[in-house]
């Protein structure tokens, strides 16, 4: 799996996030650097999960695309003496 990298806008937004969240919800200011080093240590380290599981969801929904466009396609099939 390659490194998951955020660009310097979506960096920003995660930054902002992790702020408020430290804020509101443990009431205590995080930082600038912290909040970027934390959003690294996600990223390396728990990264991965999400990103597999986003590609399990995908698969899920494939398959579910591909097996409606096989019921489709089986539809058309047109009657003869041959039996599968």
């Amino acid at each position: 799996m390659n490194k998951i990298e955020f660009s310097a806008q979506e960096k920003e937004i995660l930054v902002e996030k992790f702020k408020t969240y430290f804020e509101s919800e443990l009431n205590y200011d995080i930082g600038q650097f912290d909040a970027e080093f934390l959003i690294d240590f996600v990223s390396e380290n728990l990264g991965g999960y999400y990103y597999n599981r986003g590609l399990q969801d995908a698969q899920v929904a494939i398959r579910s695309k591909l097996d409606d466009v096989e019921a489709e396609i089986e539809s058309l099939e047109k009657p003869t003496e041959y039996l599968k």
